[in-house]
């Protein structure tokens, strides 16, 4: 992308969100509908290396993370990326980052797959002047910085896919890549599956080690080698670093992997399942994707009761994979998990273990710049959201008041599925998730089919073929504005505008890298 000053020109873009043209000094192309934007150019490489310069016998070791970064070039203004497989219980990032900041360095850009609590410390850093700003997802206290408008850069939020997709076109160049992998050889292949802070797939680290101009895997589980099976191969490698401990994989569980005990949310799990019976889409050889939150959850359950009625198998289904998976495949009600990231530990000992459930990376599973993706070949996938419209547009990234709190993970990319089904409580703490129009656009209605809540199920007009299955069935299909009245009535009325400026603090990117819409700092003295 051409580069020229920071300006505020904004142009609208096709789901009518005002967006910025320029974005950290980077030109922008505003969203023009779902696969309008034609991509263009050759993907990017990393520069060429030869043998002459790396130790003829395979041993890439140095002693510590600083000596790695100075081999690599560091200096003021890089980009650094890390990975989030070990998700809260990382500790890689911030070795890495505080590393850099020892060696005196300054105005880093830091590109992670997805940033968690553990990554807070972040902001004394940001404050410090060593990182600039984030380009990835930023949840909570991250996203609470970036949205009171502190963060001297702006916020680029992207999905799994999306993230590929930068790398792979070049428009996120990455100077060093820093990979935690659980098990390694000295040579730098590296895997996630085995070792003592296992985390299962390192999916979300393979576009770093391909196309980062340096690479360097740090392990706290160096093998004779070779390391197999290998997720990360040591010729993209440049340096390995040994250390006591990369995290705490108990903390890959990070509060989001339990089932649902809440009697309305198990209600919608249960419409969910039957939705899925009651459609045709249940059938055998069907696929479906379910993320790891508490509904999520309780809807495998419920499923796979009806699975076990109907005498059906899924060929397969796609993970983030967890111990409710794990069983369905064990039973024999699945053929394979294809994982792009685990969730739990008994996901992690499964991938370890069995060869059906298969590791992926973003390349495979999402990248919409690539010649097809398995996303578009799932029958069904059951989604979260903060907020959904009307129009059936979904928002997942901020709440009602406009404070950026969630990543968009791979749930953009999940949306091509041949069903995408939100399954959401009507309302949290009292504040309706049925509005007339979202604070941000993270999915577009057209790519929506269905809305389940626990007072029913909404269905998009443009899905005709699913309002027709139903012809007859006892579940209860309501159009989408009726449910929204019916909250706002029992709610005393809408949420309350969010108070924010008119100052952009973030972008999000839809998978095709254009601009879907504008995250605006919130006012001061709002939450």
């Amino acid at each position: 992308m051409s580069r020229r000053a920071v300006g505020t020109d904004f142009v609208v873009n096709a789901v009518g969100r005002r967006v910025p043209t320029v974005v950290n000094e980077k030109e922008q192309a505003a969203f023009a509908g779902v696969g309008a934007h034609e991509p263009q150019g050759r993907k990017q490489a990393p520069s060429i290396r030869s043998c002459r310069d790396y130790p003829a016998d395979g041993d890439k070791r140095v002693s510590d993370l600083k000596t790695a970064l100075k081999k690599c070039g560091l200096r003021d203004g890089m980009t650094i990326s890390t990975h989030h497989h070990l998700r809260n219980g990382d500790a890689v990032a911030l070795m890495a980052l505080n590393a850099a900041a020892d060696l005196g360095t300054r105005d880093l850009m830091w590109f992670p797959s997805a940033s968690f609590p553990c990554h807070a410390p972040v902001i004394d850093l940001m404050d410090r002047g060593v990182v600039h700003h984030i380009e990835g997802s930023m949840n909570g206290p991250l996203g609470e910085y970036c949205s009171h408008g502190k963060m001297r850069g702006m916020g680029v939020l992207r999905s799994h896919g999306g993230r590929w997709q930068a790398i792979q076109d070049g428009e996120v160049p990455i100077d060093i890549a820093v990979i935690a992998a659980p098990t390694a050889d000295a040579f730098g292949d590296a895997d996630g599956s085995h070792g003592p802070s296992a985390c299962g797939s390192l999916g979300f680290a393979l576009a770093d080690s391909i196309y980062a101009d340096h690479v360097i895997v740090v392990t706290d589980n160096l093998v004779p080698f070779p390391c197999i099976p290998w997720q990360i191969q040591g010729n993209n490698v440049d340096y390995v670093v040994e250390v006591d401990s990369i995290g705490d994989p108990a903390k890959i569980v990070s509060g989001t992997t339990q089932i649902t005990k809440s009697p309305d949310r198990l209600m919608i799990a249960e419409y969910v399942a039957l939705f899925l019976r009651d459609t045709g889409i249940m059938r055998d050889g069907f696929s479906f994707q379910a993320g790891a939150g508490g509904i999520a959850l309780a809807f495998v359950g419920s499923l796979k009761g009806l699975m076990k009625q109907a005498g059906v198998k899924a060929r397969f289904v796609r993970g983030g994979s967890t111990q409710y998976l794990v069983d369905l495949m064990r039973e024999g009600l699945a053929d394979f998990i294809l994982d792009g990231q685990t969730f739990d530990l008994a996901a992690v000992e499964s991938i370890a273990s069995d060869p059906r459930h298969i590791a992926t990376s973003p390349f495979t599973s999402y990248n919409y710049h690539g010649k097809g993706n398995f996303a578009s070949m799932v029958d069904a996938v059951v989604l979260g959201a903060t907020e959904v419209d009307v129009n059936f547009n979904a928002n997942v990234n901020t709440h009602s008041d406009g404070v950026l709190l969630h990543g968009i993970g791979g749930w953009q990319n999940c949306l091509f599925s041949r069903c995408t089904i939100l399954a959401l409580p009507s309302f949290r703490d009292r504040i309706p998730v049925l509005v007339e129009e979202v604070t941000t656009v993270t999915g577009p209605g057209e790519l929506i089919d269905v809305v389940v809540t626990e007072r029913g199920i909404a269905i998009n007009p443009r899905r005709t073929d699913l309002l027709d299955s139903l012809k007859g069935s006892d579940l209860p299909i309501r159009p989408i504005e009726e449910l929204k009245e019916e909250v706002e009535r029992i709610m005393g009325g809408p949420p309350a505008e969010a108070q924010i400026t008119d100052r952009p603090v973030a972008v999000i990117k839809w998978v095709d890298g254009t601009v879907l819409d504008t995250v605006w700092q919130v006012e001061t003295g709002s939450p």
